[in-house]
């Protein structure tokens, strides 16, 4: 009865430590989700009409181009009156058979004024990407209504949360079929080891649920009450997600029969001393399923788009492999082997194999894990400027110096098994196998950090292309400005934040040989695509101070190389053209 009890006493205190964990795990990417403003991930190239234009006549439709392959759904392009009322326009689709260009023909005889195109699309990555645009009719409006456009928070909330549960659950369950079926076949007779793994599928099925319920109104934009309708479960199933998402429950479920077979070769609780191989065909079939489950991740995330895709996919698979066989198969060795209540186990002998076999197994996914790991950060960064100026870059560099903390605690669990695992438990001295202990819980609470970690970092723009540093240029005056002006010999700086496309700001100095700056009459500009895809925009500027002046409301259609044109009027009669180029992300 004493044994009974005791053996409660552990089960429970095994359930509320794991609970804690997942409670955490869960809480950090919930607020990591909530927290952090929106970013594209598909980039939108070009709209017709272009922002802030004013046409003559109405336009017969709207178009978007993107710079990848994207989805539209039925409201994703939305046309609103000055007055914020929707109007009616066709249904939204791709253009002339361009997977990256979607279109909308919009209604005749659109009254004079102000509207405004609203749209939003899923990218090949199956995140959803939104934004707006206006155009003018005869001439603009006095007065336009806002917009407000965006993913409902408990839609978001539950997307990020399906998304760390999934990536936990394949952990566990991934990583916990591998330890018990080829690490140490004999742990799979331990009921709190088979717990756990348990655990992990159940996780594992109840995120991939959520995410996919969850995908339709994040994809819309719509209420989270429309997750059940049939229009929106269909728009899910016909994408590359949905797809994926059902196959990984499928390739789930064969992967818990593989852990069942496990379990039952293994002759459940405690029946037998020696240790029963797996069969090579479980073991063929769990690869196959493994391999083709942690693939249903890269798939649909960033890996597939850009460029190497041909490299990034199979990189990222085993990026991802190498961090869930490491974590999955630390849970239920410390669970087994390291805690306290495995320390009184009777069976100590038999426990012994797996801390030296482990930390062989741990030593080739840090290797993998690193390799793979500067790879993706390159492909997904690009510059140093950009590791430091972007949430992604950021994020990047939080969880590579998590990483080497955890390689560092590898590190000397690698030594504690080197020396005393070879031999009877007994033999390590108790203040090395408590240090052991710390070690190793300290291992799996970084590790729940990295998960979250790379949950969030899948749920944000790759660094490539959301850095946008400022422009800063400085161009020489042109001889023909004349000495009278004070500007011969010098120069015109001009500062453009944020450099991307949308709203910007840009500040232009005149700026004397002497470094003074130097007043004039005027100082008009215009905005011009390098590649003359669309004509010139206006661009309007107002001083600031004297030698200082603002286009505190430039906008920019489109991402890429833009050329910015002043003319400086220094008299009535003489005025003096500058260019300055430059490229908007």
């Amino acid at each position: 009865m004493a044994n009974r009890s005791g053996h409660r006493r552990r089960t429970v205190r095994i359930l509320l430590i794991a609970a804690f964990v997942l409670g955490g795990f869960v809480v950090e990417v919930t607020v990591g989700a909530l927290s952090r403003p929106a970013y594209a991930h598909a980039q939108l190239l070009q709209t017709s009409p272009v922002d802030e234009a004013v046409a003559a006549a109405p336009p017969k439709r709207a178009w978007l181009r993107f710079d990848e392959a994207v989805t539209p759904t039925p409201e994703s392009i939305q046309l609103l009156d000055p007055d914020g009322h929707k109007v009616k326009i066709g249904a939204p689709g791709h253009a002339d058979g361009k997977a990256n260009t979607v279109a909308a023909s919009l209604p005749p005889g659109l009254a004079k004024g102000t509207y405004t195109v609203a749209w939003r699309v899923v990218s090949a990555d199956s995140h959803a990407i939104s934004g707006a645009f206006r155009f003018s009719v005869g001439a603009p409006s006095v007065s336009v209504t806002s917009l407000d456009q965006g993913t409902s928070p408990v839609t978001s909330a539950a997307h990020a949360v399906g998304r760390g549960l999934a990536f936990l659950g394949l952990a566990l369950a991934l990583g916990g079929t591998v330890f018990f079926g080829v690490v140490w076949p004999a742990g799979a007779r331990e009921r709190r080891g088979r717990l756990i793994v348990w655990a992990g599928f159940v996780a594992l099925g109840l995120g991939t649920v959520v995410v996919f319920l969850a995908q339709g109104p994040y994809a819309t934009g719509e209420s989270p009450a429309t997750a059940f309708d049939p229009g929106v479960l269909r728009l899910t199933l016909d994408a590359r997600i949905g797809r994926a998402l059902l196959a990984r429950l499928g390739i789930a479920l064969a992967l818990a029969a593989v852990f069942a077979n496990v379990i039952r070769r293994q002759g459940g609780d405690d029946r037998g001393d020696a240790e029963a191989k797996t069969p090579a065909t479980v073991l063929v079939l769990g690869a196959i399923c493994g391999l083709g489950l942690v693939l249903t991740w890269p798939l649909t995330d960033h890996a597939h788009t850009g460029s190497q895709a041909w490299l990034a996919v199979p990189a990222t698979s085993l990026h991802l492999l190498a961090i869930t066989l490491w974590f999955g198969g630390l849970v239920p060795l410390t669970v087994c082997v390291v805690s306290p209540a495995a320390d009184r186990s009777a069976r100590a002998d038999l426990l012994t194999p797996a801390l030296p076999r482990f930390s062989g197994l741990a030593q080739v996914c840090f290797t993998a894990i690193a390799v793979t790991g500067l790879y993706l950060a390159w492909r997904e960064v690009g510059t140093f400027g950009a590791l430091g100026g972007t949430g992604y870059g950021r994020l990047l560099l939080v969880k590579f110096g998590v990483v080497l903390v955890i390689v560092a605690l590898a590190a000397r669990g690698r030594r504690f098994a080197q020396r005393y695992a070879r031999g009877p438990r007994e033999a390590a001295p108790a203040g090395a196998l408590g240090r052991l202990r710390l070690s190793v819980a300290a291992e799996i609470v970084l590790g729940v950090g990295v998960l979250s970690l790379a949950t969030v970092l899948v749920n944000t723009a790759p660094a490539r292309t959301s850095y946008a540093p400022p422009v800063h240029e400085k161009v020489a005056v042109p001889a023909t400005a004349g000495t009278h002006t004070g500007l011969d010999g010098g120069h015109v700086e001009v500062k453009l934040t944020p450099a991307r496309q949308g709203p910007n700001v840009a500040d232009i100095y005149l700026v004397a040989k002497d470094e003074s700056l130097v007043n004039v009459p005027e100082v008009s500009g215009r905005l011009e695509p390098r590649n003359k895809s669309i004509g010139t925009l206006p661009v309007k500027l107002s001083a600031a101070e004297p030698g200082h002046y603002v286009a505190s409301a430039m906008s920019i259609p489109y991402p890429g190389p833009w050329v910015l044109w002043l003319n400086i009027r220094t008299s009535d009669f003489d005025e003096t053209p500058v260019h300055i180029p430059f490229t908007a992300r």
